[in-house]
């Protein structure tokens, strides 16, 4: 029996990868990541473009036509469809359920859930026809544990669990992985925003008492990729410090 089953991605051959939300943070980590393994990394941006090295393509994923261009654009440019899809641009708008607007919840909702049904959706085409591929969501831990001011983001992000389970099941007969990663605090642009005494709040509920680096998080995502990864999916794999542990 072969130690390395056939639809596994070779180790040997560059990648495709595409990485949304892939200029800053855990994004840029993990593009850094792919990179330093050889393969073809892309990412989309909002306004920030990636540093050089990386292929950029901007895109709003919010966008379905924009979602489509930027596939199109990485196709074109490494000659082959996206075989790891890394689906990690995200927002937030935080504030109590009492001050939080319609607008609030569907923006978080379509950047951070239905975002991530287009973008699969779009790279399941090459990796049906290829008969593999990887998929990975970036889900969080508020997505398993809830927070106040954060229904909008933590729905959004359970959402992808749910998602992503049920993508395995159904993308599983032709090679292709569906997983989640939710990270805990990580130390962000994003988890900055919320300002010195929360974050330090949020750490010291942390059994490992610390903020994860982007780089921690990008070492899971790897790993999914990866052939050591093969008969993994439909799992959620906690980068948390033990925040979530039990959920």
């Amino acid at each position: 029996m072969s130690a390395t089953p056939a639809d596994a991605p070779s180790t040997n051959e560059p990648r495709i990868v595409l990485i949304t939300g892939g200029s800053r943070g855990i994004g840029l980590a993990c593009a850094e990541r792919f990179k330093a393994l050889g393969d073809h990394v892309a990412v989309t941006y909002n306004s920030s473009p990636p540093p050089e090295g990386f292929f950029g393509v901007k895109c709003d994923v919010t966008d379905t036509e924009e979602v489509d261009a930027a596939f199109s654009a990485v196709e074109a440019e490494f000659g082959g469809p996206v075989e790891i899809l890394v689906s990690n641009a995200g927002v937030t708008r935080d504030t109590l359920l009492l001050r939080m607007s319609e607008d609030d919840f569907a923006t978080v909702l379509d950047a951070n859930l239905t975002a991530s049904y287009r973008v699969t959706k779009r790279a399941a085409r090459g990796m049906l026809k290829a008969r593999k591929g990887r998929i990975v969501l970036m889900s969080s831990v508020v997505g398993l544990l809830g927070a106040p001011g954060q229904a909008n983001y933590a729905a959004s992000k359970a959402g992808l669990v749910g998602l992503a389970r049920s993508l395995a099941r159904e993308l599983g007969s032709r090679g292709i992985t569906v997983n989640v990663v939710a990270p805990g605090p990580v130390a962000t642009d994003m988890t900055a925003a919320l300002g010195e005494d929360r974050l330090a709040d949020i750490v010291a509920a942390v059994p490992l008492e610390r903020a994860a680096t982007p780089d921690e998080i990008a070492g899971a995502v790897a790993f999914l990729a990866s052939s050591d990864a093969a008969y993994i999916t439909g799992a959620v794999i906690p980068v948390d410090g033990g925040l979530g542990m039990g959920h």
